[in-house]
């Protein structure tokens, strides 16, 4: 089969696309042919070797972490999926950074970590939603459950994570103010249920946040990280709170306590989405997932479709924040 590979970390040039063999599925394991693979910022911190990785990673490496697809044989064991079942997973069995190899046209996968797409979710939505909305779940169900009156700041708003995010937040009455990097994005927050947009290249974010309200928003949620997080401290009220949930533009440095308190008594957090990744709860998460789309609560927002054979001009895209939505890959 095809897969695309690394040899050793860098840029988008490092990606290839070459010939790998793929084994009959193991005991415990199904073989799934992918039909659509979910390309996350995660993978590209994997092909840099960012500071995901505590260890080496073994090369060759094949990126990527979560796929749909179709069951095409099932080894020793398997008795809740069946070839032409229908499928969607996100992490092998870690964290779902690791154990990567989702940039292939198939991949042997542990029965455990497969959840049953149902006939309302398409294959390119449902691996653009797992990791994306497991990430969003953790952080409104869990870390910071938006309520109405409230107002909250989405950065990155027109992102995979942000979209959700700005339409959960929405959803459950909440004011969501988002920044963006282009007027292209804003409308796409604006037509998400986002009620304000910040085009943070042309504004300063924490002015224009003042603006609309000028006692500072209640909590903000920061996919970014290094540009936007500290400095989301100014826009914050008091006894906000604020979650940084990925790193865009490079890891949050060092902060130093007392300036919680002389912000406002301000409280942080850096979620992981692990928790709902578990196997004993990915089906939970997955199935909630899925309702929260069929009832229309929730869209997924396909901004484009690459051929898995050019992965390395989607890498180049995404790094260039050229795309509102979530990328997919197409075997």
């Amino acid at each position: 089969m095809k897969a695309m590979r690394i040899h050793a970390h860098g840029g988008p040039e490092r990606l290839r696309y070459e010939d790998v063999d793929l084994p009959a599925p193991g005991a415990g394991f199904a073989q799934v042919r992918h039909t659509a693979i979910a390309l996350n910022f995660s993978d590209v911190n994997v092909r840099r070797g960012g500071f995901y990785q505590a260890e080496p990673m073994p090369m060759p490496l094949i990126p990527g972490n979560e796929a749909a697809g179709v069951v095409e044989a099932v080894g020793p064991g398997v008795t809740r999926v069946k070839p032409g079942d229908r499928v969607a997973y996100v992490g092998m069995n870690g964290p779902f950074y690791r154990d990567t190899g989702a940039y292939a046209q198939a991949r042997n996968v542990p029965e455990s970590r497969l959840a049953l797409v149902p006939e309302t979710i398409s294959d390119e939505q449902a691996c653009a939603l797992l990791l994306k909305g497991a990430t969003a779940a953790t952080i409104v169900e869990r870390v910071f459950p938006p309520r109405p009156g409230q107002t909250i700041l989405i950065h990155a708003a027109a992102s995979g994570v942000g979209l959700l995010l700005t339409q959960w937040a929405s959803h459950l009455g909440a004011q969501v103010i988002g920044t963006t990097g282009s007027q292209a994005k804003a409308d796409v927050a604006l037509a998400h249920g986002g009620a304000h947009a910040i085009l943070y290249r042309e504004r300063d974010f924490v002015a224009a946040v003042k603006e609309i309200v000028p006692e500072g928003v209640d909590a903000v949620f920061d996919g970014v990280g290094k540009d936007t997080f500290v400095r989301s401290f100014d826009c914050t009220r008091p006894f906000g709170t604020l979650v940084n949930y990925g790193n865009a533009s490079g890891h949050v440095p060092p902060v130093d306590m007392l300036d919680l308190a002389q912000k406002g008594s301000l409280s942080i957090c850096r979620p992981a989405v692990s928790f709902y990744l578990k196997d004993s709860a990915l089906q939970a998460t997955a199935q909630r997932l899925f309702a929260l789309v069929a009832r229309g609560t929730l869209r997924v927002e396909i901004a484009a479709r690459y051929p898995l054979s050019e992965a390395a001009q989607a890498h180049r895209d995404l790094e260039a924040g050229l795309r509102a939505g979530s990328i997919v890959l197409i075997p």
